[in-house]
């Protein structure tokens, strides 16, 4: 929707492609510079399946179409996905799908997700990957403040991070300057890479107990990591495991690194004897890599 009279003056100077982008929360890519800037960041092989979010006028898309073996690009601005099938009509490994990725099933096979994402829903997109089971990687452009959180530039961890650390490996894989980007948004962006590991971190049969313990130390009730845990191990537990992990008993939770939380973890795990109450495994499974009960739509 158009600003009534009164919006500045520099709303008007858009061009009705920027006015439209806008109004969908998107920021494209310049050109072919920023796009091979971003994909040199991107490990695709051959024979690889890429799903990308966002695919806009194609920029991503068509050099991502030389770099493996298959395409599924979603674009929600049907205007934009007509142009990008005429474009790449000569590209039989592209598929270019029109409407809401995030109501979309992922691929039932290895993929890759890939994107430059809108940033008012990036939360959704990089939950929607962490809950494929067959998403192996994602690189996608976001906020940079965003990408830093995630990735501990600041020294502090968060939830989503931390809960998913047993499974996915976190990078900042660098910065994109806010002016390669049409409309310029305020912030510069960052490259976000997510990966799966090729093995659990913890135990499977344990990662409901690791979810637990992680959700209520984020609960914050407690103060400290230490305070908050104890409502569920009793302290001469818990001073063994901070003492093996290598934690301070005073040390509050965004200042834990993950892989202190994994340490913890398998420290308590072998003293599970002193839990205060016992493990439910009714803890959220969306950090695990595995979705179920969505009714999502699946690609055929």
């Amino acid at each position: 929707m158009r600003p009534g009279p009164g919006a500045p003056d520099r709303y008007h100077e858009l061009s009705e492609r920027d006015v439209r982008q806008r109004e969908l929360s998107q920021n494209l890519l310049r050109g072919r510079a920023a796009a091979e800037e971003f994909l040199d960041r991107v490990d695709l092989g051959p024979d690889d399946l890429c799903v990308e979010v966002g695919a806009g006028d194609g920029v991503i898309t068509e050099p991502l179409a030389r770099m493996c073996g298959e395409v599924v690009a979603y674009e929600l601005d049907d205007r934009l996905a007509e142009r990008l099938k005429d474009r790449l009509r000569n590209a039989p490994n592209v598929h270019i799908l029109v409407g809401d990725f995030l109501d979309a099933w992922p691929p039932t096979v290895p993929f890759q997700l890939v994107g430059n994402v809108p940033f008012s829903i990036t939360s959704a997109i990089v939950d929607w990957g962490l809950n494929a089971e067959q998403m192996m990687a994602t690189t996608i452009i976001t906020q940079l403040e965003y990408a830093k959180k995630r990735t501990g530039a600041y020294g502090r961890w968060s939830l989503v991070t931390v809960s998913s650390w047993p499974t996915f490996r976190w990078e900042l894989r660098g910065v994109i300057s806010r002016t390669q980007f049409r409309p310029v948004p305020r912030v510069d962006a960052g490259v976000l890479h997510i990966e799966r590991r090729p093995e659990l971190l913890i135990s499977p049969g344990s990662y409901p107990r690791y979810l637990r313990m992680v959700e209520l130390a984020f609960g914050g009730v407690g103060g400290s990591v230490h305070a908050s845990l104890r409502r569920l191990y009793s302290t001469p537990v818990l001073d063994a495991a901070f003492s093996a992990a290598r934690i301070d008993r005073s040390v509050v939770v965004a200042f834990v690194h993950p892989d202190q939380w994994i340490d913890l973890h398998n420290a308590l795990e072998s003293r599970g004897r002193g839990s205060r109450r016992d493990h439910r495994d009714g803890s959220s499974r969306r950090q695990q890599g595995g979705r179920s009960g969505s009714t999502r739509r699946r690609r055929s």
